[in-house]
């Protein structure tokens, strides 16, 4: 979870598909929440990853991929330059910055989705070292994003609550995502706490 994403409309799969996108986007922005920019950057874990860095890494994933669903190429050059800095903001990429550019991204994306007379549609992806490329379907390239963005919400989730003790619950009642729910009337949150853990 951690938040609800309602049901779609009747056939609305493209609806469907930009809600838990969007969901999961969510998590990453609220992973943020009333950080410093210290904070933000800051890498409290085994790892190397910040949160800013996560929040940074995909947005500048979910464009890349955009463009290469719009079928746009740029330079390889382009390309290896956004890669290795996407898990590293500049100077003046402060967290508002990153959030106002997650927001405009996912914008375009909802767009481009709206956009299409069906998913469909596809697009050509180059070989890579990793993959031989081909032609997949827009509706493959949301479910891509959607792991993308959840696999890098749980990093969100840990770096976040190792800085400060907040879960993903937490932020979820603290930005208003969703309104937190009368536990008494299953008993207590799970686990004995005020709030669930996942």
């Amino acid at each position: 979870m951690p938040v609800v994403v309602q049901a779609e409309a009747p056939g609305d799969e493209r609806g469907a598909l930009l809600a838990f996108l969007e969901a999961q986007r969510g998590g990453i922005r609220r992973a943020v929440h009333g950080l410093t920019e210290e904070q933000a950057r800051s890498t409290p874990t085994a790892g190397e990853l910040s949160v800013a860095g996560v929040l940074k890494h995909v947005t500048v994933t979910e464009a890349s991929w955009l463009r290469t669903f719009r079928g746009i190429d740029v330079a390889e050059e382009v390309k290896r330059a956004e890669w290795e800095t996407s898990f590293r903001p500049g100077e003046d990429e402060t967290v508002e910055v990153l959030l106002a550019e997650s927001e405009r991204v996912g914008a375009e994306t909802e767009r481009a989705v709206a956009g299409l007379g069906s998913l469909d549609e596809t697009f050509v992806v180059p070989p890579a070292p990793w993959d031989k490329g081909g032609e997949f379907s827009w509706r493959w390239g949301l479910l891509h994003l959607i792991e993308e963005y959840a696999r890098h919400a749980g990093h969100a989730d840990i770096i976040r609550e190792t800085l400060d003790g907040k879960g993903a619950f937490d932020l979820v009642f603290e930005t208003g995502a969703m309104p937190e729910p009368d536990w008494s009337a299953f008993g207590g949150a799970p686990g004995g706490g005020d709030t669930p853990r996942d």
